[in-house]
């Protein structure tokens, strides 16, 4: 491979729900590969057979996908490194093993858990660091074979250096230098013969060429190990890039999806979590799903977010082209991106910071393409048919357009467009008892009605002049007015402007409404 050439990789374990930390490392990988017209590969890192969860592949791949964060090589789209599972590169694993053991880089260990455990105890009991003696080492096959006849199942670990460090130049943290008498005899193969992550890692960076390896801040303890087994086995090292934390808001601490309850104790993350809530009620979601949670990507694809809204958002998390620029188009970021703008620095995660950008994105979107957007959400929330009738597209298309501003996700057109969309929409209780059965609102709106009978055109306008006249005859305030006609044809009291409403709904259609509201006025 030529040394120009860029390669990156992001390495989920499907264990779970793609996480906003994991996201952010993709995303990196992505735009760093895409701005040096590299490649970008998948691969998914499934060694840990017990913890992988079948059902959580495709989220993360459809998760991906929804980004915009497209794969060169990779499940669902092959490549020439295939295949692309770690748990299908097993012989690759193994014979790596086999050469480190050749070459005396590791060696077979038989040492009991209680015995190690042993010499780590009296460690701590002298103030020493734990390092083990390799007592239970077998370095040729007589030895081995001697342990064995004791009952004793051998692992493979490594043979660290003792002396000396390791010395690398991380694109993001600059020089880091680690001593190598602080690093243990890391294990690398078990008992049955199967490989640790560590060593299947290094292995399957090496046979997909990798030249990148752009990881979280967690990883860059694992360094040591890695890069050991990679000059073990004579292969080159992939420059390093380790990527700020993505904290808790305002803390230097990760991130964390089984934190949800504390998080919950943040206005701005509760705001985000129960604006979610009213989406996922109305879509017969079960808000304790592992999805519905503001630290997994799930939860904003669930209730409406823009997909370039996250990526945006994402990008300034450890990123920054300068003091000022917040906003960019796909092109941009791909063209501006660098490592060498990474802050080193724990990047907080802010939801009121995501909201806005949400915000900026979704206000500037075509009315088509929000209608394309949003209709998803009303068929499954059993509003519209799929697929939906032309009129009824072009009821919802009139509702998007009054709405302006107020439609902050995609689902938030449910909350705003079923009342259009069925016949007889129920009277929310609270807002009855608020605005309609006060003393005196039942003349008024039997006057209005008697407007609306002759109000020319049917149009916002003059809607507005003829609740106008009414309100000016009657003496009264002109919110008395407007917020009981608002729940008498809409049924709560919120929504488009009231003569908008009025307008999508038609002369016929409003009138009805407010005839079956009269029985409920005081």
């Amino acid at each position: 491979m030529p040394q120009s050439v860029v390669r990156t990789r992001f390495a989920p374990s499907p264990t779970g729900y793609l996480h906003i930390g994991g996201v952010r490392t993709a995303l990196f990988n992505w735009l760093f590969a895409r701005r040096h017209g590299g490649a970008f590969i998948l691969r998914i890192d499934d060694t840990d057979a017990e913890r992988n969860v079948d059902a959580a592949l495709e989220p993360i791949l459809s998760g991906l996908r929804w980004l915009g964060i497209d794969w060169d090589e990779g499940p669902g789209v092959g490549g020439p490194h295939a295949p692309y599972f770690q748990s299908q590169r097993a012989d690759r694993h193994k014979a790596a093993v086999a050469r480190l053991l050749a070459t005396g880089h590791a060696y077979r260990d038989f040492a009991r858990p209680e015995e190690l455990d042993a010499e780590r105890k009296a460690a701590q009991a002298e103030g020493k660091a734990f390092l083990y003696s390799r007592r239970f080492a077998a370095f040729d096959e007589e030895t081995a074979a001697r342990f064995r006849a004791e009952g004793r199942q051998g692992v493979v670990r490594l043979k660290m250096p003792r002396e000396g460090a390791l010395v690398i130049d991380d694109a993001v943290r600059g020089r880091v230098e680690f001593a190598w008498e602080r690093e243990q005899d890391h294990v690398i193969q078990r008992a049955d013969g199967s490989c640790l992550y560590h060593l299947a890692s290094v292995v399957d960076d090496h046979d997909l060429e990798i030249s990148h390896v752009i990881r979280a801040e967690e990883h860059l303890s694992n360094t040591p190990r890695q890069a050991f087994i990679a000059l073990s086995l004579s292969y080159p090292l992939p420059a390093y890039a380790h990527l700020p934390l993505v904290a808790e808001p305002g803390s230097r601490t990760k991130l964390s999806k089984r934190k949800l309850a504390q998080y919950l104790k943040n206005a701005d993350f509760k705001q985000v979590m129960d604006h979610g809530q009213r989406i996922a009620d109305r879509l017969g979601l079960k808000a304790e799903a592992d999805t519905f949670n503001p630290v997994i990507v799930d939860f904003y694809r669930a209730v409406g977010y823009l997909p370039w809204a996250i990526d945006n958002y994402l990008a300034l998390l450890g990123w920054s082209y300068d003091d000022k620029t917040e906003f960019f188009s796909r092109e941009q970021l791909i063209d501006r991106f660098t490592l060498e703008r990474i802050n080193s620095s724990p990047a907080s995660f802010d939801p009121k910071k995501l909201w806005a950008v949400q915000d900026h994105y979704m206000h500037a979107l075509p009315i088509d393409e929000k209608l394309a957007t949003m209709l998803p959400f009303l068929t499954r929330a059993g509003l519209l048919a799929d697929p939906a009738p032309a009129a009824a597209v072009e009821t919802v298309r009139q509702v998007i357009e009054a709405s302006g501003d107020r439609l902050k996700v995609a689902g938030d057109i449910i909350a705003y467009a079923d009342f259009f969309l069925v016949d007889d929409p129920p009277l929310d209780e609270a807002a009855v008892q608020q605005r309609l059965s006060k003393p005196g609102v039942r003349p008024l709106l039997e006057a209005f009605a008697a407007e609306l009978h002759t109000v020319e055109p049917y149009a916002p306008p003059a809607l507005e002049e003829a609740l106008k006249r009414v309100v000016e005859a009657a003496g009264v305030k002109v919110g008395d007015l407007v917020h009981a006609v608002r729940v008498a044809v809409t049924g709560k009291t919120v929504g488009p402007g009231l003569y908008d409403c009025l307008a999508i709904l038609g002369r016929d259609r409003s009138l009805t409404r407010i005839a079956r509201a009269l029985p409920r006025c005081g």
